[in-house]
């Protein structure tokens, strides 16, 4: 808990400091205050599970703001891509969210022509900026057992992975979480907020190879 007030109070002095802090500053201050610590409370805290896993990997410093650079220049590529995708940077990484298209039908895993169309087009950026990683969250809504969700949960991660995979995104990029009915973004309570609940989230990182090229480049402008 100490550990953590330090972090959160370090980010708000840096934050606090600045006028209007951009993605590069958050991701430095909150670097600074380690990532992992400030990533999984955040995460815990919020219930956004894909803000604690990019914060939770973020380097921090002048590295990390080379890494959130890049990071820009990825998120505005695929939101030229994909008008109806919801996509979100967060300190060194990027969290998308299809507002349609890769959502699952009650107790279905089975990608639909229209979530094929719209992961190619998810496909051609990723192929674009090889040096990321890429972590695919699936969801459920509160239709049955905890324990079936959960099965079912990965098996809509899986389902996308090897659809990204199968179309030259690298398999070594990609990770599978499921998450069930553990993170719903939206009220089970009526049929829309359910299909919207049976989902699959993206959060794309920094791979060892952009944060080696991006701790050379910080290097060579004097940071580290």
């Amino acid at each position: 808990m100490k550990i953590l007030i330090t972090g959160i109070l370090m980010i708000s002095l840096f934050l606090g400091a600045c006028k209007s802090p951009n993605n590069l500053q958050k991701g430095t201050a909150i670097g600074s205050a380690g990532g992992a610590v400030v990533g999984a409370a955040v995460g815990s805290i919020f219930g956004k599970v894909g803000m604690g896993a990019i914060i939770g990997a973020t380097v921090g410093g002048v590295t990390g703001a080379v890494i959130g650079r890049n990071m820009d220049k990825q998120a505005e590529e695929i939101r030229k891509n994909l008008p109806d995708a919801q996509v979100i940077r967060v300190g060194e990484g990027i969290e998308i969210e299809f507002s349609s298209k890769i959502l699952f039908g009650v107790d279905q895993s089975d990608l639909s022509t229209a979530a094929r169309s719209s992961l190619d087009k998810l496909i051609n950026v990723l192929k674009a900026y090889p040096d990321t990683d890429i972590e695919v969250q699936g969801h459920t809504d509160n239709t049955g057992t905890e324990s079936y969700n959960q099965s079912l949960s990965k098996r809509r991660a899986s389902s996308v992975s090897g659809y990204l995979s199968s179309n030259g995104v690298g398999s070594s990029r990609l990770n599978i979480k499921g998450f069930g009915e553990t993170a719903p973004k939206y009220t089970n309570s009526t049929a829309e907020g359910q299909e919207q609940n049976r989902r699959v989230e993206f959060l794309i990182t920094a791979n060892e190879k952009m944060k080696a090229d991006a701790a050379k480049e910080a290097e060579k402008n004097g940071g580290k």
